[in-house]
């Protein structure tokens, strides 16, 4: 798989978002009640039931639905359940059923109300089927419209700033209509407790115990060309960990910078690069003291599914944090500068966790706050772009292994150059396939097979197809490579390969490469 790195050039601020139109008017005050009519006093008849100071008879009430003995029978219904012309009350009215109807209820989530045209629950009522109703259903209210936000960078903002000044609007209403006499509708939260802690492995705990330890990365070259990116401390000596192609303009005689999330900016100067791994060390000029290094997890005891947390710039918008899970294991990936002259080669971490250009360097944390990998390329769309020139993050970003990027640290902070483990083998390049065939040829006319060298020692031969290393299958040179470089020069590993349509099997000692060739 082939993919870009996801560094970002220097760009202006972010658009400011639009300012939302106001609140759409809410629930209007409630009217209060007409008066009741006055009852008349009343008179003893022959239709009363039973007769004034008599008590019932045992079952001598009448069912519901029959007249008592001597009444008037019930005239017809009125638009709220009533009979006709006769004044509504809390008292029963003689020649009414018995017993009397409830009260008329509002219907609760009814058409454009709260829920819109889909009610809260189902069926445009509160729960469903409309609830309890005496009567005809109220009139239902018409939907508030509203306007189509835009504007890329800052379309989050816009949608949550017009959800709470719509909120904010309908929340005045009511507020308005109790204080205009009707009852309270409303129920106000208590204020959160002022010793609040939220627990160690919210991601609001783990990113505000990790923001302080990521930085960004500013570089620029001296033709002026430069980008911005992520990293995070290291050690307490003031080294960050980054990508290659984070500092790589800055790193012959260019600016380097370090912004930690309070603010602070410091000078930085490249330790070491590994084109070939995509990792970088810099370290800090008059490093602070109490620098607070990111503990970090083995990534080979990552299992997809794990919860994982990313921090970063995307787009230069600092501090960033997203969350998502592992979604794959071991995915070879080739990534480049898409001039292919700096290509990288890793068995990734994937991930759908949401990772945009900036985000390069940048941990990728467990849910414990640890890191298990550096974020470094990401799958671009079809589409392709923002509008700025790069790809933005469609679920597929792909991480260094931390093991892998440590066992890199550690050599460039103590050499300055990278070691890498080989086979000594020249393999084609071709994505996709059944293998990876050793080539005819070396580079520059050499022999595809180092004389001496570990696939030699082996056996192996020009035109060999190697299609599994270790327990791994193999369909292209890039994912060989990808998997040989998570291992150590000197590591045994077991190669499969076919010749003439005969799988055989060899065990092979890596070797090593120091520098880039």
């Amino acid at each position: 798989m082939s993919t870009e790195n996801e560094g970002t050039g220097a760009s202006g601020a972010p658009s400011v978002p639009p300012v939302p139109d106001a609140a759409p008017e809410g629930t209007p005050a409630s009217t209060p009640p007409a008066p009741e009519p006055q009852q008349p006093a009343h008179q003893p008849s022959a239709g009363d039931y039973p007769p004034p100071g008599q008590a019932p008879a045992p079952g001598g009430y009448p069912a519901p639905g029959q007249t008592p003995p001597g009444a008037v029978p019930p005239g017809p219904s009125g638009p709220s359940g009533h009979p006709a012309d006769a004044p509504t009350s809390a008292q029963p009215v003689v020649g009414a059923s018995w017993p009397p109807p409830p009260p008329v209820l509002p219907s609760y989530g009814s058409e454009g109300s709260y829920g819109g045209d889909a009610s809260y629950g189902s069926g445009g009522s509160y729960g469903s089927g409309g609830g309890p109703e005496w009567g005809s259903p109220e009139p239902a209210r018409s939907r508030p419209g509203g306007k189509r936000l835009g504007l890329f960078v800052a379309a989050m903002a816009v949608v949550a700033l017009v959800a709470g000044g719509l909120g904010g609007g309908l929340g005045y209403q009511i507020a308005k209509g109790d204080d205009d006499g009707g009852s309270s509708t409303t129920v106000s939260a208590a204020e959160a407790p002022k010793d609040f802690a939220r627990a160690a492995d919210t991601v609001a705990a783990v990113a505000g115990k990790s923001l302080p330890s990521v930085v960004t990365i500013e570089a620029k070259g001296g033709d002026g060309e430069g980008g911005t990116g992520t990293g995070f401390v290291y050690d307490k000596q003031g080294h960050i960990l980054t990508n290659n192609h984070v500092v790589a303009s800055a790193a012959e005689g260019g600016d380097l910078t370090a912004t930690f999330s309070n603010g602070k900016k410091y000078t930085a100067e490249v330790v070491g690069r590994a084109e070939g791994y995509d990792v970088a060390v810099v370290k800090l000029k008059n490093a602070p003291s109490g620098l607070n290094p990111l503990p970090l997890a083995d990534s080979d005891a990552v299992a997809v599914g794990d919860s994982t947390i990313a921090i970063g710039a995307p787009f230069g918008l600092s501090n960033t944090v997203t969350t998502g899970i592992i979604s794959a294991k071991n995915r070879p990936v080739a990534s480049g500068d898409g001039t292919g002259s700096s290509n990288s080669y890793m068995s990734a971490l994937q991930t759908d966790a949401s990772i945009n250009p900036g985000n390069s360097g940048g941990p990728l944390l467990d849910a414990g706050g640890a890191v298990i990998g550096m974020n470094s390329a990401i799958q671009p769309s079809g589409s392709g772009g923002t509008g700025q020139g790069q790809a933005g993050s469609i679920g597929l970003g792909f991480a260094i292994p931390i093991n892998q990027a440590k066992n890199v640290a550690e050599q460039l902070i103590k050499t300055g150059t990278p070691v890498y483990p080989v086979i000594g083998a020249t393999v084609t390049m071709t994505e996709g396939g059944t293998g990876a065939t050793i080539s005819a040829d070396g580079e520059g006319g050499t022999p595809a097979v180092t004389p001496d060298g570990p696939a030699a020692k082996a056996g192996l031969k020009a035109g060999d197809v190697i299609t599994k290393f270790n327990d791994t299958a193999i369909d292209s040179g890039p994912t060989l490579i990808s998997e040989i470089w998570t291992h150590k020069p000197g590591d045994k590993v077991t190669l499969t390969y076919k010749r003439a349509g005969k799988e055989s099997t060899v065990q092979v000692t890596l070797g090593e490469r120091k520098g880039e060739s």
